[in-house]
């Protein structure tokens, strides 16, 4: 009975056997897309190679066209970039969204001549930030909008 007793008490309080075991956080079931430059069949081995090969990958994907790597499974994405990076390939998160999920395609910061047919580079939406005091103390992101459509403006965007 004091045998059974104390082993309750363990591991309700928490003694010494539980209190040596450490859980590890687990990682959440995640896509990580890269853009890494590959260009022959040996490029594209050594990064597959060198991703399956991660703990937690279930699986990985390249379109050596498009310069993407899908990798699928529990995995940070940080590490899964170190990884491909210690291969001395360079690689970053993919930076490229469809076209249609932007609200400005065509602004400058958008636009990437680089990018896969039908994307764009992500940025944040272009809209005017609030300033205080008016018109005059417009910040340099109002003033870029409104000589947009400026007529002094010989490259601007004109209505009709």
């Amino acid at each position: 009975m004091g045998g059974t007793l104390e082993y309750l008490s363990d591991l309700l309080v928490g003694g010494r056997s539980s209190s040596r075991r450490r859980y590890k956080k687990r990682k959440q079931f995640q896509t990580v897309e890269l853009r890494v430059r590959m260009d022959c069949d040996g490029c594209e081995m050594k990064v597959r190679n060198a991703l399956s090969s991660m703990k937690g990958v279930q699986s990985v994907e390249i379109n050596r066209k498009q310069y993407k790597v899908t990798v699928q499974g529990y995995v940070e994405p940080h590490k899964v970039v170190k990884r491909v990076q210690a291969t001395g390939k360079k690689a970053e998160i993919w930076p490229y969204v469809p076209y249609n999920q932007v609200a400005h395609p065509y602004a400058a910061p958008a636009y990437d001549k680089k990018a896969p047919p039908g994307y764009v580079r992500r940025v944040d939406a272009i809209m005017p930030v609030s300033s205080y005091g008016g018109p005059t103390a417009a910040g340099p992101q109002e003033e870029r909008l409104v000589t947009m459509f400026s007529d002094d403006n010989p490259n601007a965007c004109s209505i009709m």
